[in-house]
């Protein structure tokens, strides 16, 4: 998907500089394409830290990574279910959210294996994607911290397949879990779309270097 009218993306000065609620994306094994198509020259690529081969990143440079792909901005949604067992609601957010197929609708999430909230999510087998607005900075907050009871004081409702919905959200989107990636210290979680919609009007919660933002369009 892309924008044809997208500006600047204005970080909040009164909101203090956060790690959010992911680690980022994953680099691809090959030189980026050029602005012409053309692969880069390993000989040609700007001054950097990087291996001997000109590739590798040592577990030494975990925040060099962070710090280099938070300058890619993303949206932030919040992955919520109903806990099957306790009859709560419960939930995680993430900033590695993607789009994969359109037929069959499949959208995918990254997941850190430290997630003490996604194995919860996963035994209900289904899970509802919340599309968070600028306005929902508490939303967000709430379901990246750890324990506690992360719904206290929210409000939200319930969507067609009964997975938690927050007041405000911009979008929704209700899936089964299809499938799940190994991928270092996080897994990538597949999920088919059983039904979605919008849900409110407004900008979307941005991330941005480390930080939130604004979306101007």
């Amino acid at each position: 998907m892309s924008t044809d009218a997208a500006r600047v993306i204005t970080p909040d000065p009164a909101r203090p500089t956060s790690r959010g609620p992911g680690p980022g994306h994953p680099v691809g094994e090959h030189a980026p394409p050029s602005a012409a198509g053309h692969r880069v020259r390993p000989d040609a690529r700007p001054g950097g830290r990087h291996g001997r081969d000109g590739q590798h990143v040592s577990p030494s440079d975990s925040k060099h990574f962070r710090n280099v792909l938070g300058r890619f901005a993303t949206g932030v949604v919040a992955v919520t279910a109903i806990d099957e067992a306790t009859g709560e609601p419960c939930g995680l957010a993430a900033n590695s959210f993607a789009s994969v197929s359109l037929d069959p609708p499949l959208v995918a999430f990254c997941v850190a294996h430290t997630s003490t909230s996604w194995p919860r999510v996963k035994a209900t087998g289904r899970l509802c994607v919340n599309v968070l607005a600028e306005t929902q900075r508490e939303v967000c907050d709430r379901l990246a911290a750890r324990g506690g009871d992360k719904f206290a004081g929210l409000s939200w409702s319930l969507s067609p397949a009964g997975g938690p919905v927050f007041d405000g959200t911009l979008a929704w989107l209700d899936c089964t879990i299809e499938t799940e990636h190994p991928a270092g210290d996080h897994v990538i979680v597949v999920a088919r779309v059983h039904g979605l919609d919008k849900h409110e009007d407004g900008n979307p919660l941005v991330f941005f270097r480390g930080d939130y933002g604004r979306f101007h369009a």
